[in-house]
């Protein structure tokens, strides 16, 4: 007898940055670690293996500084912070595999490790460093990085630091670097990032600094070669990627990543020193990195050092989870900019998911319980474009492929308002509006993973993306409960 073999499934590895934890979670962390959230999801659903990694950045400067204005030790600041990043994304439903700290001490061993390893290779020597230094962003700036000589985010005067330091040669990976990411075998996303990309390691790039004295940063991880400097944060805290898998033993299953979400923020320290320690080590470098758009509030971009930042806890807890992930998904296209705006998250909550999803959903299911359903070919799926949708998601076009989800919701209800089966009490009618139900909430999934579980239990089907062409089995149908209350937009 011989046996079928199955197909491997295909293996996918996604990331977050990891949030410093300088201050509380607000909506656009939350933003960046749904995103990830639904591409992870919508992996699972292809039946592939997914890794989803995020957590927290807990060592630094500003954490050290925050500290001792609060008269308390920096670890016990961290944790406190690190646990309301990880309450946020549970009440949010995010579905990570693993969340990672810096403070674990695996990672911090392991930070050590890599440390010792690139001075060995004397890609590290001591030297002297003067820069311009941005305690908020943690960063070292440019003259021409300054506006009207502050950091252009954080609207304060830099720091002007010249002291004994480590450097890492990060020039000499620039004709590398430039030929990885023109060639596409480091790809930066959008394509506009990527030609920005192109233009600034064009014009140059030196050695950086990647570490501290410890007399003026203690709270970081001690150089392995001279316990008289901590490690530069951002290096500390890129190596996350790596020993978030090791510690769960899934580096050799999962390296390298498939993608890497980030705001452009640190978009440069991610396609330039990120990249550079990972040739410097002989890694795979990440496959791809996908950039997406800030937030604004009135305009400003969304910062919690400009205190100007909306809790993603208050949202979810007011609002609902699926309702907050459906709005900064489908109201900003991927990769680009948009404003936050509470009465346009009630609006969106009203009118598409109460009024269209919710009430298609409600009606076909009283009709189905009241008059039964009878097995028949589903004309209706035809005008589903499953193939744009599958597209939208491959290519990161997140919010392109949730709109198509929903015009063929409005088809939906337009087939409702057509056949009319509270008079006609077609039974193969009411299979046809189920069937394409099913099929509604098997993509929504990855976007609203609450409503669809409740859809799933009421009409009794598997949330697989190859149920989608299984007719669905004919039973008795029950209603359950409304998906989506309106909100009183006062």
């Amino acid at each position: 007898m011989v046996t079928k073999k199955t197909k491997p499934a295909n293996k996918f590895y996604i990331t977050t940055p990891i949030y410093y934890v300088n201050s509380d979670p607000h909506v656009g962390s939350a933003y960046t670690t749904i995103a990830a959230d639904i591409l992870a999801r919508w992996h699972r659903l292809l039946g592939d293996d997914v890794f989803f990694l995020t957590g927290t950045d807990e060592h630094g400067q500003k954490i050290q500084d925050i500290s001792e204005e609060k008269k308390i030790k920096p670890k016990e600041f961290v944790d406190s912070v690190s646990q309301k990043f990880q309450d946020a994304f549970k009440l949010l439903n995010i579905s990570n595999n693993y969340f990672i700290r810096t403070t674990n001490p695996e990672h911090e061993k392991e930070v050590k490790r890599i440390l010792q390893e690139l001075y060995n290779k004397k890609f590290i020597y001591k030297g002297v460093y003067e820069a311009y230094y941005c305690v908020g962003c943690e960063q070292y700036l440019s003259k021409s990085d300054l506006v009207d000589g502050k950091c252009p985010l954080h609207k304060k005067e830099p720091e002007v630091i010249k002291e004994e330091s480590y450097m890492f040669k990060l020039s000499a990976f620039q004709d590398k670097l430039l030929k990885l990411i023109k060639g596409e075998k480091f790809e930066i996303l959008p394509i506009k990032k990527r030609n920005e990309m192109i233009s600034f390691i064009s014009g140059g790039l030196q050695d950086v600094s990647i570490s501290r004295k410890k007399s003026k940063v203690y709270w970081g991880i001690e150089l392995p070669f001279d316990p008289d400097h901590t490690c530069y944060v951002w290096v500390d805290a890129f190596w996350n990627y790596l020993t978030g898998l090791q510690i769960n033993n899934k580096f050799d299953d999962f390296w390298p990543p498939n993608v890497q979400l980030m705001a452009n923020d640190i978009l440069r320290v991610h396609s330039t020193i990120w990249p550079a320690l990972l040739l410097a080590l002989d890694y795979k470098l990440p496959k791809s990195m996908f950039i997406h758009g800030y937030f604004t509030v009135n305009g400003q971009k969304m910062s919690k050092s400009l205190g100007n930042a909306i809790s993603p806890t208050y949202l979810a807890e007011k609002y609902g989870a699926d309702s907050l992930r459906y709005f900064i998904i489908r109201n900003i296209p991927f990769g680009e900019d948009g404003d936050f705006s509470e009465s346009t998250l009630v609006e969106r909550h009203n009118n598409e998911l109460a009024n269209k999803l919710g009430n298609l959903v409600s009606r076909v299911l009283a009709l189905a319980e009241k008059n039964g359903i009878e097995k028949s070919q589903n004309k209706l799926l035809k005008k589903l474009k499953l193939k744009e949708i599958k597209g939208r998601m491959e290519t990161y076009e997140l919010d392109r492929a949730l709109s198509e989800i929903f015009t063929f919701i409005d088809n939906c209800n337009e087939y409702v308002q057509e056949k009319k089966p509270w008079e006609t009490k077609d039974k193969t009618v009411l299979y046809e509006l189920l069937d394409s139900i099913k099929a509604v909430a098997i993509l929504i999934y990855p976007f609203m993973p609450a409503t669809s579980e409740k859809i799933a239990e009421q009409i009794g089907f598997e949330l697989k993306y190859s149920e989608i062409d299984s007719p669905l089995k004919v039973h008795d149908i029950k209603k359950g409960e409304i998906l989506f209350k309106k909100i009183d937009i006062k």
